[in-house]
């Protein structure tokens, strides 16, 4: 193994691999002419969202203000979708501090949340933009009918303060057909209604070299591409070469032949399967299960461990947006020359 110098576990990103994943995908969009607004909740970095933006993203997607506010601290983006239920007077205040800093829209499924937007928006000097979010398969939040969506549309037009600005959704896996038949149904019950409908907001990495089979979309969003990981490699959808986040772990006790316990458990590979047997795949050693974790162990199995203790191995995890999220810090890498730890601005940040 590389990289003996850096303490274990840590997170690698190999910046070569991410910034390839990066370049495909926006060229994939070019070609397809959509519009490409990356999640930055897989990677919490601001120097990636840059990057994104560089090669031709039109802004970046967050779930929470507290991530928003973190990714634009450093300056360099200036549009920004929260796709987001916001809810109460704390939110809302940091809502609208920050449409004052950069072109905001955000997303609603119910009258509640849009009467809390138009109030704090009332006498805002621009209005905020809202899109309708819809449950087109997904099973999430969402409303659940197109004619749901256009009468949820038309009240957000009522709203002093507010103006309405689309739909989105979150689309269920291999259902493109049912997805744009949603959308292209919602889009004219509410064009009929006497309201344009400027952007119609689809996305998900499982999805993504599907994204121009629903040709009613305006903008693609999409998070795990730029790391992928274990899931999205199952799928099909990359390959292991594509993978740019792996948690270096280190060898801690080799008990039995089969079996031996590395320094990484639950706290930093995250619990989440995902539907896959095991919690990771061991780079180089296929016939390796990472079979089980607690907070600080993992353990791993295969016929014959063939390991010792002190031994390094690299682990891409199931989910990797979860693991972005455990640490304060990455080692950023390309191919096998470190370049040192980043700190992870946008971790932690729930609110």
């Amino acid at each position: 193994m590389i990289f003996s110098e850096i303490d274990t576990p840590a997170v690698l990103v190999d910046l070569d691999i991410a910034e390839a994943n990066i370049d495909r995908f926006q060229a994939h969009c070019d070609a397809h002419d959509l519009k490409l607004r990356p999640h930055i909740k897989t990677h919490k970095l601001p120097m990636i969202a840059k990057r994104q933006i560089q090669a031709g993203a039109i802004g970046i997607t967050c779930q929470k203000i507290s991530e928003a506010e973190a990714m634009i601290s450093e300056g360099g983006i200036d549009d920004v979708l929260i796709t987001f239920n916001i809810l109460g007077d704390q939110k809302l205040r940091r809502l609208r501090a920050l449409a004052e800093k950069v072109r905001l829209s955000v997303v609603a499924d119910n009258i509640e949340t849009v009467a809390g937007l138009a109030r704090t928006f009332a006498d805002a000097k621009e209005p905020l933009s809202v899109l309708v979010e819809c449950d087109t398969g997904s099973a999430r939040c969402g409303v659940m009918t197109p004619e749901a969506a256009k009468n949820l549309a038309l009240q957000i037009e009522t709203q002093e303060g507010l103006n309405f600005g689309g739909l989105m959704t979150y689309p269920p896996v291999g259902q493109e057909e049912t997805v744009q038949a949603w959308l292209t149904e919602a889009k004219n019950m509410i064009k009929a209604s006497g309201l344009d409908v400027p952007v119609i907001s689809n996305g998900g990495s499982p999805g993504m070299w599907q994204s121009q089979d629903v040709p009613v979309a305006t903008e693609y969003r999409i998070g795990t591409y730029v790391y992928n990981d274990r899931s999205l490699q199952e799928r099909g959808v990359c390959s292991w070469d594509d993978c740019a986040l792996s948690v270096l772990v280190t060898v801690i006790s080799v008990p039995a032949d089969n079996r031996a316990v590395v320094d990484a458990g639950s706290k930093v590979l995250t619990s989440d399967l995902l539907g896959l047997d095991g919690h990771g795949h061991v780079l180089g050693r296929p016939d390796i299960k990472v079979a089980g974790l607690s907070e600080e162990h993992g353990v791993l199995t295969a016929d014959a461990i063939n390991l010792k203790v002190g031994d390094r191995l690299r682990i891409v995890p199931n989910h990797v947006c979860v693991v972005s999220n455990m640490l304060d810090e990455v080692q950023l890498i390309r191919g096998e020359q470190g370049l040192g730890p980043c700190h992870v601005p946008a971790r932690g940040k729930v609110w």
